[in-house]
């Protein structure tokens, strides 16, 4: 059980490296970030703030130079190959901008990929009848009830998300990763993402991480976090300028 007191994930003097031709950039140069449980937060930055980086390194996609990462009070950065996988398959939801559908499978085969790579050949047997349940009632729930079959390519770009969001909650992980979930859609079908994003936080206390460089779309949030050269900018926006001078 999480005390209360202990943030979900919890990020500590985050640095990352990377080189660019014979010289190298610095992306992050000391980021701390903490998330409570139930908590919906949005970064934002321009592009090349670090953002995106952030989010893959708390998802553990890729190694720090520098700092730590704690899930539920445990670290969890410097983890083996193996163990990072596992803890993504069971802890950790991740939605991108590209969807990352696999096009040979259909809707529902595409929900369910994450549960048969965490099961062996037999335990899959056993488990596939309650796993595809689970499946088909998130599919449901995000009403692609009757896009069970289809293939991504006969999906529209707000189903093929929904899809990639169900398939990131089959798991029941602990917290949702989603870097510009509606990044690639228009405003009217992004908006219907981001509705199902603040439903799964407020009706099932998901704690979500969203990345976006749209402020209209942060604003979703309950928090805030702004990214600028790699840093956390604790200077307050114009439009937190603003909200401030409405209220005094």
């Amino acid at each position: 059980m999480t005390d209360a007191r202990t943030p979900l994930v919890c990020v500590r003097g985050m640095r990352k490296t990377y080189r660019s031709g014979e010289g190298t950039l610095e992306v992050l140069r000391g980021v701390d970030f903490d998330l409570a449980a139930g908590e919906f937060v949005s970064i934002v930055g321009q592009s090349g703030s670090g953002k995106s980086t952030l989010l893959h390194l708390m998802g553990l996609l890729d190694v720090a130079d520098a700092g730590s990462i704690e899930l539920d009070g445990v670290r969890v950065d410097g983890l083996s190959a193996a163990r990072r996988d596992r803890l993504r398959n069971t802890a950790i939801g991740m939605v991108f901008q590209s969807y990352h559908l696999l096009p040979e499978l259909d809707a529902l085969e595409n929900v369910l990929a994450p549960l048969m790579v965490r099961h062996g050949v037999w335990e899959w047997l056993r488990a596939r009848r309650r796993a595809r349940d689970t499946a088909r009632a998130l599919l449901d729930r995000f009403g692609l009830g009757g896009r069970l079959r289809h293939k991504p390519r006969q999906l529209s770009g707000g189903e093929m998300q929904r899809v990639a969001i169900a398939r990131a909650l089959v798991t029941r992980p602990r917290v949702l990763l989603a870097d510009e979930p509606t990044g690639n859609l228009d405003e009217a079908t992004g908006g219907g993402i981001l509705q199902t994003l603040g439903e799964l936080n407020r009706a099932d206390g998901l704690s979500i991480v969203l990345v976006t460089h749209d402020p209209t779309v942060a604003r979703r949030a309950d928090r805030i976090v702004r990214l600028a050269a790699g840093r956390v900018d604790d200077a307050p926006s114009p439009a937190d300028l603003a909200a401030r001078r409405w209220a005094g």
